[in-house]
C-alpha cells in the first residue's frame, strides 16, 4: 500500500503510526481531550503504543480497512483523522489536542480526507457519530455538509459512569 499525505492550505495528513507515540499519548490519556469517546481516554502510553502498532500494520496492507492520519500543524502532530469502511461507506473520526481545538483544523482536515476519498478512491457515501452532548463535534459535521440521520441510545463512552445519547450523521 502506498502511503498517502494530503495536504491542505494550513495542515498535512501523514499516515498515524508509532512515530507519534509522544503526542497521541498525551491527547489520548487526557480525559478532557477524550471524554465524548467510546474507545478513549487510554489507560497509559502501553495502551497508545498497542492501538499504534494496528495501525501501522494497517498500512501495510494493499486493502487496509481503515486509514488513520497524524495532522500535523507547522510540522507538529496536534490530532488525527481517520476513516473506518464497512459495505463501501465510510466512517470519519477526528480527535484534536485541547491546546488546539477552536480553530477549525477537526473541519478542514475531515473535509480534506472528504474530498480525497471521494475523488481517489470513488467514496460517495460517509457517515459519522457523535455523543449528543459534543456539540464542536457535530458542528463539524453539519460544515461538512452532514446531515443528522439518526439519534440512539446506549452510547457508553469510555470514561463515563452512565449512558448518553449518540447523532449519527451522513453525507451522500
Amino acid at each position: 500500500m502506498k502511503r498517502i499525505e494530503i495536504t491542505t492550505n494550513r495542515l498535512l495528513l501523514k499516515p498515524l503510526g508509532s512515530e507519534y507515540l509522544q503526542t497521541v499519548n498525551e491527547y489520548a490519556t487526557d480525559y478532557e481531550n477524550t471524554k465524548y469517546m467510546c474507545f478513549l481516554p487510554n489507560e497509559n502510553e502501553a495502551e497508545t503504543a498497542e492501538f499504534l502498532k494496528k495501525v501501522d500494520l494497517e498500512w501495510e496492507k494493499e486493502n487496509p480497512e481503515y486509514y488513520e492520519f497524524a495532522i500535523l500543524y507547522n510540522d507538529q502532530q496536534i490530532g488525527a483523522v481517520g476513516i473506518y469502511f464497512e459495505n463501501g461507506i465510510g466512517e470519519l473520526g477526528w480527535i484534536i489536542n485541547k491546546k488546539y481545538w477552536g480553530n477549525g483544523f477537526a473541519y478542514e482536515a475531515a473535509e480534506a480526507l472528504v474530498q480525497y476519498f471521494r475523488t481517489n478512491m470513488g467514496t460517495t457515501h460517509f457517515i459519522a457519530h457523535c455523543d449528543a452532548e459534543n456539540a464542536a463535534s457535530y458542528r463539524v459535521m453539519e460544515k461538512l455538509g452532514m446531515v443528522k440521520t439518526g439519534v440512539r441510545g446506549g452510547r457508553r463512552n469510555r470514561a463515563a459512569s452512565q449512558d448518553s445519547l449518540e447523532y449519527q450523521y451522513e453525507l451522500k
